[in-house]
C-alpha cells in the first residue's frame, strides 16, 4: 500500500496486526493481495494501510466491533488465518483499538 487510508470522522476502530515473517513466500503474497480485495468488499470496512521493512505492519479500519468479528469469521479469512499460522509467521500480534481522535496534514491542502 501507498496511500493513506481516507477514514471517516471518528469513532471507528482499527485492526493492527504486527507480524514477523518466515522465510520465503509460499503463496504469501498472492494471499495478501487476495485479502485485501476480500476485505474491502466487507461491511463495515474502511480502509486499510500496510508496510513491510523486516517487520510487518498492517492496519486495517472498520466501522465496528461487530465488522472486526464478521471479518474475522470469513471463511476465506480464516484459511488464510490458518495457513499464517502453519506457514507464513513466525510471530504475530492483533491488537483492536478505538479510534476517538484523528488528525492530519497534506501538503499543499488547508
Amino acid at each position: 500500500m501507498s496511500e493513506i487510508a481516507k477514514t471517516p470522522a471518528p469513532p471507528y476502530y482499527a485492526v493492527i496486526f504486527t507480524n514477523l515473517r518466515t522465510e520465503g513466500d509460499h503463496g504469501y503474497e498472492a494471499m495478501a493481495e487476495r485479502m485485501v480485495e476480500l476485505g474491502a468488499t466487507m461491511p463495515g470496512f474502511l480502509g486499510i494501510e500496510s508496510v513491510r521493512d523486516g517487520l510487518g505492519i498492517t492496519i486495517s479500519y472498520w466501522e465496528s466491533e461487530e465488522a472486526i468479528r464478521n471479518w474475522h469469521q470469513q471463511a476465506e479469512h480464516k484459511l488464510a488465518q490458518q495457513k499464517g499460522y502453519e506457514t507464513w509467521y513466525q510471530s504475530f500480534k492483533l491488537r483492536v483499538c478505538k479510534v476517538e481522535r484523528d488528525y492530519g496534514f497534506e501538503k499543499g491542502r488547508q
